[in-house]
């Protein structure tokens, strides 16, 4: 099982630029997460006969935030949103159960430059944290997205000239780390330990992605359980279309 999550930076752009379809043609993933969509169904039509079921998550706010889940073979089940009123409408969160574990699409908000939306932020984490946690209780989860957060000094590759901006807080990096703390593995770190200059995100302007200015903020999180059917986990930093990358992992089962 090959489960690949990719934060799009807008579906119906990157489809236009024909990285879409070039993605799924060259990884075959069998389950694919979306970020930041910015569409809902009804705005974009994805002709992919491999991945028939297509599962969507818009915002209220049209062109804002959003997640998806494409898949090969039918989940068991299609859950929207946390089920916390404050923090569903923008439409960050979406799981498919199937019968070995559920597949979440997760988009964490931003704090903001000016960090104005921080306790937010930490407020959401806790939510998301306490949701995971409620999935795991029936089956062990698979949580792949974007968590606008560098874990580590490892996880960006200027982090002394970062260390107040969002995205490289104590207080993110702290939430973060509640994840791992909970039982949940960073496959990515697991597999490559101590690997330096490994980037999802790059600005936009300035060559940063052709310097590797980068930051490593795109994970896929693994209940502890699994562990045993982790084969392999990559970024797919050769992957363009959006200022993110895609982040993969195999698993046996």
């Amino acid at each position: 099982m090959r489960i690949v999550s990719w934060n799009v930076n807008g579906i119906r752009a990157v489809v236009r630029k024909q990285m879409f379809h070039s993605c799924l043609t060259t990884y075959d993933p069998d389950v694919l997460c979306l970020q930041e969509t910015k569409a809902h169904p009804e705005q974009v039509t994805l002709d992919l006969p491999l991945y028939p079921y297509q599962y969507w998550n818009g915002a209220d706010r049209r062109g804002y935030a959003g997640t998806a889940i494409v898949s090969k073979t039918a989940p068991l089940a299609v859950r929207h949103d946390m089920d916390v009123e404050r923090h569903d409408r923008e439409g960050r969160v979406l799981a498919v159960e199937f019968a070995a574990y559920y597949v979440v699409s997760v988009y964490v908000p931003n704090a903001k430059r000016d960090l104005s939306r921080l306790p937010d932020r930490q407020d959401w984490d806790a939510c998301l944290l306490a949701y995971l946690k409620d999935l795991e209780q029936h089956k062990p989860v698979v949580c792949g997205g974007d968590f606008n957060v560098a874990h580590t000094a490892l996880d960006l590759a200027r982090p002394k000239e970062n260390v107040r901006t969002h995205g490289f807080t104590p207080e993110e990096r702290v939430g973060f780390q509640c994840f791992l703390d909970a039982g949940f593995v960073d496959t990515f770190r697991y597999t490559h330990p101590d690997q330096p200059g490994q980037y999802t995100w790059w600005r936009q302007f300035g060559g940063a992605r052709e310097r590797n200015i980068g930051w490593r903020i795109d994970y896929l999180l693994l209940s502890a359980a699994l562990l045993p059917s982790l084969v392999s986990a990559q970024i797919l930093s050769e992957v363009y279309g959006s200022d993110h990358c895609p982040v993969a992992i195999e698993l046996s089962q």
